[in-house]
């Protein structure tokens, strides 16, 4: 019996040592960190591995991770500055850096950092208008991790990073904003519109310039082409007119024939061009140029013989031409020569007037 009583005693020892040495021996693991706490007062932090402690006085108070951790920031109305409501939410990525702060100076952690988080953005997106927060989220995740970030040291965290995941405007200032992107892009369609038909403007105008510069280039040049021919032909005339005088000073009237009978026939030239003329009638007296033209004819035949014969013996010319027989009033048979050695006069031209040259001298 005593046996027995001893055995129970021995076995109930061995099972309080074992517990003792279960309580008093502590494995961390790896990315955690423990605080231990003696009689309900933080004493130190247990690190990863094996640790011991005072069984039955230290207890492990908190354990808490050490790697980076995410939190889900839930999604709220906020109103901007200009008064359009618009729904938040975002994701906040941060890791502890002193266990004994994040378990003792603040209570729940998480709770806190998402209601920090929740109110900076509510604070941050209701001083900014919301054109300016639908295009600046890089400034409002930058402004929020600087704020939050400084409020959570005294808590032993370290905010990494924070970001905005969605923000929604409603669904008709959604539509109002639909409108407003179609105007401003008609807008800026018509401004291109209107510049390129300012351009196409300016460009036809520098053509016509252009244009115009070349028409008149042109014109002064085709005026003095114009001037100049005038020059040469009055040029011609007055040469013409020279060599009729001195034919007419030595004695030849046959060039005095020729010329009246060219100017003659030219007038009767543009009476028969005329566009209005369908039929050209010819007095009576028009008749007497064509024995001046006869005329012209035979002094042509006998200057070409007189060619053709050579000098004549002793040094002397060829005969003398003969002076072609000049018309009177009419041409036939009744026409007489003029006597060799007389004196030849210009041939009379029918009709008073006598043409566009005066009256008939020997009238």
């Amino acid at each position: 019996m005593v046996l027995e009583t001893g055995a129970i005693i021995l076995i109930a020892i061995l099972l309080i040592v074992l517990v003792t040495i279960f309580m008093g021996v502590k494995t961390v693991p790896q990315g955690e960190e423990w605080t231990v706490e003696r009689l309900g007062r933080y004493t130190r932090t247990l690190k990863p591995g094996l640790n011991l402690i005072v069984p039955y006085v230290d207890r492990i108070g908190h354990k808490l991770s050490m790697m980076e951790s995410v939190l889900d920031i839930p999604s709220q109305e906020v109103i901007s500055k200009d008064n359009a409501t618009v729904t938040a939410d975002g994701v906040m990525f941060f890791q502890v850096l002193d266990v004994a702060k994040a378990s003792y100076e603040v209570q729940n952690l998480h709770l806190a950092l998402i209601n920090l988080a929740m109110t900076n953005i509510r604070s941050v997106i209701g001083a900014m208008d919301l054109d300016e927060a639908l295009s600046q989220r890089d400034h409002i995740n930058a402004k929020l991790l600087a704020v939050i970030d400084q409020a959570t040291t005294p808590w032993g965290v370290k905010v990494t990073r924070i970001e905005l995941r969605n923000i929604q405007p409603p669904a008709n200032l959604l539509e109002a904003m639909a409108k407003q992107m179609t105007a401003e892009r008609s807008k800026r369609a018509d401004i291109l519109t209107a510049e390129g038909d300012k351009q196409a403007a300016i460009l036809r105008a520098e053509g016509q310039k252009q244009s115009a510069i070349l028409e008149a280039e042109g014109r002064r040049e085709a005026a003095f082409r114009d001037a100049e021919a005038r020059e040469r032909l009055a040029q011609a005339e007055a040469k013409a007119t020279q060599m009729v005088s001195e034919a007419i000073a030595g004695g030849n009237v046959s060039a005095v024939n020729y010329f009246v009978a060219q100017k003659y026939v030219e007038a009767l030239g543009r009476f028969a061009d005329s566009p209005n003329q369908k039929t050209l009638l010819l007095p009576v007296e028009a008749t007497g140029i064509l024995g001046s033209l006869a005329g012209i004819a035979e002094l042509a035949r006998d200057a070409a013989a007189s060619r053709s014969s050579g000098p004549g013996p002793g040094g002397g010319g060829g005969s003398a031409p003969r002076t072609p027989p000049m018309p009177s009033r009419g041409l036939g048979p009744e026409a007489a020569a003029v006597p060799a050695g007389a004196s030849p006069s210009i041939p009379p031209i029918p009709g008073t007037p006598r043409g566009p040259w005066g009256a008939n001298p020997q009238g």
